[in-house]
């Protein structure tokens, strides 16, 4: 469960993270996370995520909702039958923290912009 967020910073299960990381259906997570072009997000980026074999993959885009998910990405999402929600971080945590309870759930989380 994604306890606290704020600019730059969140906190998961009670530990604190000041990275961009990506959180795993079994509760693993796995910061200093990159994405291999700014503020978009590819099929590449989340690789490792996507063969987790999640129901949902949801992507924080930051603060202000600034990254990008290529259409590739979705495009590949939705032909492996992985539900995918995009959002600013506030309404991506509102939505991980619901989801988590009923689904197998991934996320990414651009921490800053």
């Amino acid at each position: 469960m994604i306890d606290t967020f704020s600019f730059g910073s969140i906190v998961i299960d009670g530990k604190k993270y000041m990275s961009d990381l990506v959180i795993f259906p079994n509760g693993n997570v796995v910061d200093s996370w990159r994405r291999k072009s700014g503020h978009r997000l590819s099929g590449d980026d989340i690789r490792t995520l996507i063969e987790s074999e999640p129901d949902v993959i949801i992507a924080g885009t930051g603060v202000n909702g600034l990254v990008i998910p290529d259409k590739e990405l979705e495009k590949i999402l939705s032909q492996t039958g992985i539900d995918f929600i995009y959002a600013p971080n506030q309404k991506a945590i509102e939505l991980y923290n619901d989801l988590i309870t009923k689904k197998s759930v991934g996320a990414c989380f651009h921490l800053t912009c």
